[in-house]
């Protein structure tokens, strides 16, 4: 039976890094909400126009409409035999429209948190700075440029940091998601399907403990 992988993590827990990996070396497909509403935009359906529309009128996407533009994602061929879901579901209630989906696809659900202490996170996001030319990201905290401030590749390129990545707005993040996603993780809990790796080692140790539960 093929399986849905629901990653669960919170900003800067790094399961963005990790589905891309399983995507390059697994062939899992990575579904994310963000590339599906941007896709959303450029194509010429019925879903999409209504997509659309409701973007364009500034309101929140319901949760029905949201259903069907992942089960129209996932229902193509890549996506045949498993995929990863990156931002879906976000509540308990796509949490169930997930399993209606799975059954229908006769697909099984890991639903994986990465988890990662509060001021881990908290270091991880308020250290960020990034290269303006090239994108590199850097941590001031752990892994922090050669020369101060300045890109290592880019010696001219004066480091950014972007301006909500500061205390007060991290620490309001952090907690619209805890409150967001908590009903989500009790879901999974409650079902006996939440499973939990350690998001604070290194890059290739998440993967390999991620790698053994599925």
């Amino acid at each position: 039976m093929s399986k849905i992988i629901v990653l669960i993590g919170a900003p800067g827990a790094g399961k963005g890094t990790q589905a891309r990996l399983l995507q390059e070396r697994r062939g899992i497909p990575q579904i994310s909400t963000g590339d599906m509403f941007r896709e959303m935009k450029t194509l010429d359906t019925l879903l999409a126009r209504e997509v659309q529309a409701i973007m364009s009128a500034g309101t929140l996407v319901p949760d029905d409409v949201t259903y069907r533009m992942v089960e129209d994602r996932t229902s193509r061929r890549d996506c045949a035999n498993g995929y990863i879901l990156d931002g879906y579901p976000r509540t308990a209630v796509q949490a169930q429209q997930l399993e209606g989906l799975a059954k229908a696809q006769g697909n099984e659900i890991d639903a994986i948190e990465v988890d990662v202490p509060r001021d881990e996170l908290m270091k991880r996001l308020t250290g960020r700075r990034s290269c303006p030319v090239c994108g590199e990201i850097y941590n001031i905290y752990s892994k922090p440029p050669q020369a101060e401030g300045v890109c290592d590749i880019h010696t001219n390129a004066k480091l950014v940091h972007r301006a909500d990545d500061n205390e007060e707005s991290v620490s309001t993040r952090l907690a619209t998601y805890d409150e967001q996603t908590k009903p989500l993780i009790d879901f999974y809990e409650n079902t006996g399907r939440l499973k939990k790796v350690d998001g604070t080692g290194d890059v290739e140790e998440i993967y390999a403990a991620i790698e053994k539960l599925i």
